[in-house]
């Protein structure tokens, strides 16, 4: 993903400067990136960036008219076009639609400007007038900064990859992340996989002076938020829809061209409904699987055509399958090993995604914002699987989800759902576009702490819909539910289409092992073309089992993976003997086996 990299410290340039230049180089994914160094040995700073070419931040390094003060900023920032005009307006110049504005809030503000910021970035800036560093982030958390410190120096990076390259001490699996990212998918309370490299918490700003220690400052406290007063239905239902009206339009901003993500829920639903984009110029796409045009596929071409916007379908299937094992390897390396091997589908569509347009904007995060949705939880691998040491750290890690998750609801799908659970899947989706959600906007999140209890369900995102363009309200949703239809028809739709969902959830990654005993005897019928592809576009259970079982055969079973000190070898070969035969379903076990794997080859012996 594009980011940042930096060494704060007072060895010699000739050391620090070609670490650097190594760090950036673990950035740099795609062809279609910029990148740079920035060096200035006076501050005892060594820095670089890399960048998606023509996007807001592909105007580095960004600098003051006086020379004297200077930002390196990754990702981008929503703020009010009113709030940009006024600093021309006071004699600032600076480009259009990139970040070169920010340099200017700095100076009218300190690092106040911080506060009025609005999207997920990271950042450095030199303030040569008061001889100070500042390395900050967004107040999610979501635009990660990896760091390690020694006597040495500070080490920054916006992906671990770039520290465990230049640091070979660090190359070691923490015990207690992994046994998280085994359980709970996630690396929990700011740490990371790695031993030594901890994440920089959301809404930092760290304070760096020559000859002094760094002081550890945060610019916003989620605080403020949660003591706002809940809102009666009505009043929150007008200011939602006045919120959203003036919030949205900023998400289509940019030199870039932009794709909405579409599918038959209600979040992206929202975005089309209320799109200030004419007929024609709002490209839209969904993804497809290989049974049958998904519900989200027939849904989001339908409501594509009612706004008169063209829409397009990204097929998962063969071509798919026959680059699983490099777009898997590609997406833990890329994720810093907390994305598990399904991010290679997200790789996979977003590659083809970009052909369409360079900007991604989703609904994503809808639900965990003004529903208060928990999208993880610690589900506990197989037992006997790992060795006992690994194995006792599950039990530590759900008490420790368990006590997180006594926060303010929307705390934890803010402020640590989405930093350190859904960055993961961010990370490798940005590497190849640059992404963007409405629902993560300050304005909307701050409002969301208001919502009344009755209303944390679909109901107020349906009124918005329906009020952004009626017909768009009349369609059901990918559960059947639409904005004030006829209760007993839509009990039945959406009866019928949980029924559906579960269904193919129980015949896919969920089938019990009594069923897929069952399941094997009747294999020749091929039951699966009548059971997937409603709902899901990808199927590993039966893609482990059959296009995919040659390579997990040669990858889990060869010398090396089959010695590796945190599994227990005949467990591993019993276990893919099972599923490949279909006797047995092992999907999520063979999720994490093989991206224990990747990790040891990419990230740990960095081959």
């Amino acid at each position: 993903m594009p980011g940042i990299v930096g060494i704060i410290s007072q060895r010699p340039s000739k050391e620090c400067s070609p670490l650097v230049e190594s760090m950036v180089k673990c950035l740099k994914h795609e062809p279609f990136y910029t990148d740079g160094t920035y060096f200035n040995e006076e501050f005892g700073l060594w820095s670089g960036w890399a960048c998606h070419e023509g996007g807001f931040d592909d105007c580095l390094p960004i600098w003051n008219e006086k020379k004297d003060i200077c930002l390196l900023f990754s990702g981008e920032d929503f703020a009010h076009q009113a709030h940009i005009d006024a600093l021309r307006m006071r004699g600032h110049e600076f480009g259009p639609d990139d970040a070169s504005y920010l340099i200017h809030l700095y100076e009218e503000m300190g690092c106040e400007f911080l506060e009025k910021l609005n999207g997920w970035f990271s950042g450095v800036l030199l303030d040569f007038r008061e001889r100070k560093l500042v390395l900050f982030n967004d107040r999610y958390g979501v635009n990660r900064i990896y760091y390690h410190e020694d006597a040495s120096g500070f080490y920054f990076s916006s992906e671990a990859k770039a520290l465990l390259k230049i640091l070979p001490a660090t190359r070691q699996l923490n015990l207690r992340s992994l046994g998280e990212v085994l359980s709970c998918e996630a690396v929990l309370q700011n740490r990371s996989l790695f031993s030594g490299i901890s994440l920089l918490p959301g809404g930092s700003s760290w304070v760096f002076s020559r000859g002094a220690p760094v002081k550890k400052k945060t610019y916003f406290k989620k605080e403020a938020w949660e003591n706002q007063p809940e809102l009666s239905e009505s009043d929150f239902y007008e200011k939602l829809k006045e919120t959203w009206a003036r919030v949205l339009p900023k998400y289509f901003r940019g030199k870039p061209s932009i794709g909405l993500s579409l599918t038959g829920g209600v979040d992206s639903r929202m975005i089309l409904a209320w799109a200030p984009r004419s007929s024609g110029t709002l490209p839209c796409y969904t993804w497809g699987g290989t049974y049958r045009d998904c519900t989200d596929v027939k849904i989001a071409r339908r409501i594509a055509k009612l706004c008169q916007q063209p829409h397009n379908t990204i097929p998962l299937g063969a071509e798919f399958l026959s680059q699983f094992h490099d777009l898997a390897e590609r997406a833990v390396y890329i994720s810093d090993g907390t994305m598990d091997v399904t991010g290679a589908l997200d790789l996979y569509v977003q590659r083809l995604a970009r052909q369409i347009a360079p900007v991604r904007l989703s609904g994503v995060c809808g639900g965990e914002i003004l529903r208060r949705l928990v999208m993880f939880k610690p589900d506990l691998p197989q037992p006997g699987l790992f060795n006992p040491e690994l194995a006792s750290s599950f039990q530590e890690a759900a008490a420790t989800y368990g006590s997180e998750l006594q926060d303010h609801r929307l705390s934890f799908t803010s402020f640590k759902q989405a930093p350190w659970y859904m960055a993961s899947k961010f990370t490798v989706e940005r590497s190849q576009v640059t992404y963007r959600t409405p629902y993560f906007d300050n304005d909307l999140v701050a409002l969301a702490y208001q919502t009344p209890t009755t209303l944390l369900r679909n109901e107020p995102a349906l009124r918005l819909i329906a009020d952004g363009n009626p017909a768009l309200g009349k369609i059901g949703t990918d559960r059947g539910i639409a904005f004030r239809s006829i209760p007993g028809v839509t009990r039945a739709l959406h009866s019928y289409q949980e029924f559906t969902f579960k269904a193919e959830y129980a015949y896919d990654y969920g089938m019990p092992q009594w069923l897929a005993r069952l399941d094997h005897i009747f294999a020749p019928l091929h039951l699966e073309k009548l059971f997937l592809g409603r709902h899901k576009v990808a199927h590993f259970r039966v893609w482990y089992r059959d296009e995919l079982s040659r390579s997990l055969r040669e990858m889990l079973l060869d010398s090396d993976a089959r010695s590796r000190p945190y599994l227990r070898a005949n467990s591993l070969e019993e276990i893919l003997k099972a599923h490949i035969s279909g006797q047995r379903n092992y999907t999520f076990e063979i999720h994490k086996i093989l991206t224990l794997e990747f990790i040891q080859r990419k990230l740990i012996e960095l081959s």
